[in-house]
């Protein structure tokens, strides 16, 4: 089953096999066994790719629980609820990942040895049990029949902004509408989309703007602006350091519409074991205290 589980997630055997640690033909042996038992293709193989037929699509869902329960029985066996130690999967946004989340996953690695984390920044929607993620980390409202738990870290903020001499120089807005005729930029790799949305004395305001440069990659949305290609609109975290260091300069912050919550989830059934019991605590502690996310207690 676990063989199985991976080769379909990750579309491949060979990969498949490095992360099981396994010879590729025992993978394969072991699938067709599998298969063979069940009488039935879960698999479809050509030269190029793997993908999972509809009868291994629904074999892959019925099994993850299984794999779950089997993974909290060895935990439970092996002492990992008490001692934090094998591996510990968890996921998060790119940019968030790579700016709040990694170099918390090194200083935990210091502080517990016995401890392997595989981390996937990705900014795709994620199915926490049938990816066999333990711990994620995500940006927006929990939703009301949420399964997980969720522990609250921060808030960011949609925001727009544009560098100091940009501004010096072609004045500061006072209302989002005047953004239909200002140069922007645009990250299409965000998700903002074509409109921008802003709120006034209760009332939604929505922005189309006409940007001057559309841009595939939020990094360089920021450099472009920072250099003075004009205003964007990008997630409060996003800018934190650019603005900390004075780059880039936030305006119609009385617009700026409700905060978003920063939470992190810990998978159903996945909280008992001590890897990430500790891993949570030590990133929420973390993040709590970074004045970027502004959390409040």
């Amino acid at each position: 089953m676990r063989v199985f589980a991976a080769v379909a997630q990750l579309e491949s055997f060979s990969v498949a096999a490095r992360q099981l640690a396994l010879s590729p033909s025992r993978v394969t042996r072991a699938v067709a066994a599998l298969e063979a038992r069940l009488g039935v293709a879960l698999l479809q193989r050509t030269t190029r790719q793997v993908r999972v037929t509809e009868a291994g699509r629904r074999y892959l869902e019925d099994i993850q629980q299984v794999l779950a329960q089997l993974s909290e029985a060895e935990a439970a066996a092996t002492g990992s609820y008490l001692i934090p130690r094998g591996l510990l999967h968890l996921t998060a946004p790119v940019l968030f990942g790579e700016y709040f989340v990694t170099p918390q996953i090194v200083d935990y690695l210091a502080h517990y040895p016995d401890v392997q984390i595989r981390a996937e920044l990705i900014d795709r929607p994620v199915n926490l049990q049938e990816e066999g993620i333990d711990v994620a980390v995500r940006i927006g409202h929990v939703p009301e029949d949420c399964q997980h738990l969720t522990v609250p870290v921060g808030e960011v903020r949609h925001v727009v902004c544009a560098s100091p001499e940009w501004l010096a120089q072609h004045g500061e807005p006072t209302h989002p509408l005047e953004l239909e005729t200002l140069p922007t930029v645009v990250a299409e790799g965000s998700s903002f989309g074509s409109q921008w949305w802003f709120e006034e004395a209760g009332k939604h305001i929505e922005v189309t703007p006409t940007p001057r440069l559309r841009i595939s990659a939020i990094h360089a949305a920021l450099t472009a602006v920072e250099t003075g290609a004009g205003l964007t609109r990008l997630l409060s975290y996003q800018v934190a350091a650019s603005e900390a260091e004075g780059r880039v300069r936030r305006v119609l912050t009385r617009f700026e519409p409700a905060a978003i919550p920063i939470n992190i989830w810990i998978t159903a059934g996945r909280g008992r074991a001590a890897s990430v019991r500790t891993f949570v605590d030590f990133l929420a502690e973390r993040l709590r205290a970074d004045p970027a996310l502004g959390y409040r207690a």
